[in-house]
């Protein structure tokens, strides 16, 4: 959601005399929510966990951070995938699922080479359905020590990494040699490609929007968003996954009851008019896009797919251009299907699967998104 347009809903001046009489509320933090960042490398001496605790922020579809690890054996880390935390109204086979599990396990991998470890990854070991991801290992990682493992000079950017989910600034464009350097970073098969010229950004932008208008206007797939916000601290430290809205304005609106998901859901509401307006400012300010495409769509290919993804996040923070990823146009359900074609038509070469789309521009510095702690995560 675009954070600062949400002042429409009920108009600036009741939010701010609100504001004004609720103070305390207003100013709350998610404070807990927030304190895996701060924690990360800092309360694990073993290095396994340590990694761990890294891997924890990695980029992953609606913040459902969906990964579960088991430590019983001293060397390897397995990591299964936690059904509770699927989307399967917008991501009906867990591929986007997929994709942020090779997010975290790229973190970890990168995180454990810090400490002078090298990881030795094993993918789906016990096979995997390509229709719903289920019990069976996603990973199993070996730590072993190695004094010739690099770090990763990526590795850097990991705290500073954001997805930023407010409009961009359409006065500073972003230089084609910029998006080649980002689109550099992959190394684990996927093609990367991007286009910072006009033509390029106006048909992406016009694509983009067409799609998450159908993801807006189709009620399930809508739905399923809406179920998932968090709205202000209380929601945010109960379920620290999610969409989360924190902040003064966000207080506000969830203690006068001026934002609710009932009002967001309802198609005849100012909530939903003015929410709608807001999330596509940003499509519409995309000053170039990015696109990752994989020869083979497997469960491999989709862990691998993740693995690059991060990547690119982390050269992007590098270079200093915000991202957002885009993914409505390449989800896999029926009310989807046109521009799905489309995407692949536009942006695939012959037996591609896109596996993510995003936006790249200069836009307002965004904060933190809250965490579960590593101990919630650990089998």
């Amino acid at each position: 959601m675009n954070r600062r347009k949400f002042l429409a809903l009920s108009g600036g001046g009741v939010i701010l005399a609100a504001t004004a009489t609720i103070g305390t509320i207003a100013s709350r933090s998610p404070a807990t929510a927030l304190a895996p960042w701060d924690q990360a490398g800092v309360l694990y001496d073993e290095p396994r966990q340590r990694a761990l605790s890294y891997a924890i922020l990695a980029p992953n579809p609606h913040n459902r951070q969906p990964w579960l690890v088991n430590l019983d054996q001293s060397d390897q880390v397995v990591l299964t995938v936690d059904t509770d935390k699927l989307l399967p109204h917008t991501d009906p086979l867990n591929r986007q699922i997929t994709i942020g599990l090779g997010c975290f396990l790229e973190v970890m991998v990168m995180a454990a080479a810090q400490d002078g470890y090298a990881v030795d990854l094993e993918v789906f070991p016990q096979g995997a359905d390509l229709t719903a991801l289920d019990q069976r290992p996603v990973a199993v990682a070996t730590f072993r020590q190695n004094p010739d493992v690099r770090p990763d000079p990526l590795f850097a950017h990991v705290m500073e990494r954001r997805s930023n989910k407010e409009p961009f600034d359409t006065s500073k464009p972003v230089s084609q040699e910029t998006v080649d350097a980002i689109a550099a970073a992959a190394r684990h098969g996927s093609r990367v490609a991007g286009d910072a010229s006009t033509e390029s950004i106006e048909a992406l932008r016009a694509l983009t929007t067409e799609a998450l208008i159908v993801e807006i206007e189709t009620p399930h797939t809508f739905k399923e968003s809406v179920d998932l916000f968090r709205i202000g601290k209380t929601e945010i430290e109960a379920n620290p996954d999610g969409i989360d809205f924190s902040g003064p304005m966000f207080e506000t609106l969830g203690a006068l009851g001026l934002m609710t998901r009932e009002g967001t859901l309802d198609p005849e509401s100012v909530m939903f008019e003015q929410g709608k307006v807001a999330v596509l400012e940003n499509t519409q300010t995309a000053m170039a896009h990015l696109w990752q495409a994989t020869p083979g769509n497997s469960r491999t290919d989709q862990i691998n797919a993740g693995r690059d993804w991060v990547r690119l996040n982390l050269a992007a923070t590098a270079a200093g251009v915000d991202m957002q990823p885009l993914s409505q146009a390449l989800q896999e359900y029926p009310e989807m299907a046109a521009h799905y074609a489309q995407v692949h038509d536009t942006l695939a070469t012959e037996g591609e699967t896109v596996q993510m789309l995003c936006r790249l521009g200069y836009g307002i510095e965004v904060g933190r998104s809250p965490r579960w702690p590593l101990e919630a995560k650990l089998i």
